[in-house]
């Protein structure tokens, strides 16, 4: 299996500002998670009509699977990746908030 390639997801120039910046992070952070639910929903939908179609298990052992560590470390892995993917503008203004201080402060020693 080849390795995926990670590109940087971070646009060039100013965003645009539609309501208050608040209202458009949070817009921002709403649309991310529609966007990620609705390919969840298509995803889950598609698995369900295979696995009735190929009659390969009967719905009751979803609700009576049991984890594994590593499918658990995994799980929690992705749900890390799609928790920063949701609050990624809240991260990028916690980080111009940061750089601001810092050039607002040049005095302030860097540990």
């Amino acid at each position: 299996m080849t390795e995926k390639v990670k590109l940087p997801r971070t646009a060039k120039g100013k965003k645009p500002v539609y309501f208050d910046s608040v209202t458009d992070k949070l817009l921002s952070m709403v649309l991310t998670l529609t966007s990620e639910l609705s390919v969840v929903r298509d995803r889950l939908d598609t698995v369900e009509l295979l696995i009735e179609k190929h009659k390969l298990f009967p719905q009751s052992e979803i609700e009576s699977f049991e984890l594994t560590d590593e499918v658990n470390a995994i799980r929690n892995e992705r749900r890390a990746a799609y928790i920063a993917r949701v609050l990624k503008t809240v991260q990028d203004e916690l980080e111009n908030l940061k750089a601001e201080d810092e050039s607002d402060n040049p005095e302030i020693i860097k540990p």
